[in-house]
């Protein structure tokens, strides 16, 4: 929903600044982790001033290939394959030097995506990461491996995608948009709290899922004896799994034993 001529940080720090002002007092931000899409010299003077751990990918320009070619002394580490390298570097555009961990992947042993090619050095891979987080409590290895979990993001962006239509949610005005997204969002945490309660923590659980197992079940809403009762037409072979999850749903106890998977719907 932005203007073609945007990048990836416009107004990140306003974002931010947004963001923090909205956190509750008792939360504490334990790391910040973005692409190099947001490594700009003006947010990471913002999250310095906040004193505010962070992790960004840096940009593999001119100068710092340069180094990732030559001159840089490697260090082997517990991943096969994987070798990592740190600096003091001030990039162009930056208002001082900031401590970059560099980590080199041979193209033959690595088995998950990530990191560049380089002309010069081929047969591997780059990475290049910029922190502000010292070196004797943030080994280079740990801060590569602290990165990598900013993955899951990706599973709840591709979520909000394919179960709430997040990028089609685009009205005329700014506001009505605003309040459309918000209410996606709301929409898909009431989703994992609910999924939280069943023990239901698998990613190929999703709302889709949810509605085939449980949302578009047939029932019947009446009143007998005085009390408000729902009937579900459920096939006999059903009926034991229906009956654990409604008792894990009534259950106060967040520790309660997970209810399974949904049975298969053949009838016995």
């Amino acid at each position: 929903m932005r203007p073609g001529n945007t990048a990836c940080a416009t107004n990140i720090i306003g974002f931010t600044l947004e963001v923090l002002a909205r956190l509750p007092k008792w939360l504490r931000v334990r790391v910040i982790r973005a692409d190099s899409g947001f490594c700009d010299n003006a947010w990471l003077e913002l999250l310095e001033r906040q004193n505010l751990p962070y992790i960004v990918v840096a940009k593999l320009h001119r100068p710092l290939k340069a180094l990732l070619s030559k001159g840089l002394v490697w260090r082997d580490t517990e991943v096969r394959g994987t070798c990592v390298a740190e600096i003091w570097h001030q990039e162009q555009g930056w208002a001082k030097a900031r401590r970059l961990v560099l980590i080199r992947h041979e193209i033959k042993e690595k088995k998950r995506p990530g990191g560049k090619a380089l002309i010069e050095v081929p047969g591997y891979l780059f990475q290049a990461l910029v922190t502000n987080q010292s070196a004797p409590q943030a080994a280079p290895i740990a801060l590569w491996r602290d990165y990598n979990k900013r993955a899951g993001c990706e599973c709840v962006i591709k979520e909000l995608d394919a179960g709430f239509a997040l990028p089609k949610l685009i009205l005329s005005k700014f506001w009505a948009t605003e309040a459309a997204l918000s209410l996606a969002v709301i929409s898909y945490n009431l989703v994992v709290l609910f999924e939280q309660k069943l023990g239901w923590q698998d990613n190929r659980v999703t709302v889709g899922t949810l509605r085939y197992w449980l949302f578009v079940s047939a029932g019947v809403l009446g009143n007998h004896a005085g009390k408000t009762t729902l009937k579900f037409a459920v096939p006999k072979s059903q009926r034991p799994w229906w009956e654990r999850l409604w008792a894990k749903i009534a259950s106060p106890y967040p520790n309660c034993n997970a209810v399974g998977p949904a049975p298969s719907f053949a009838s016995t």
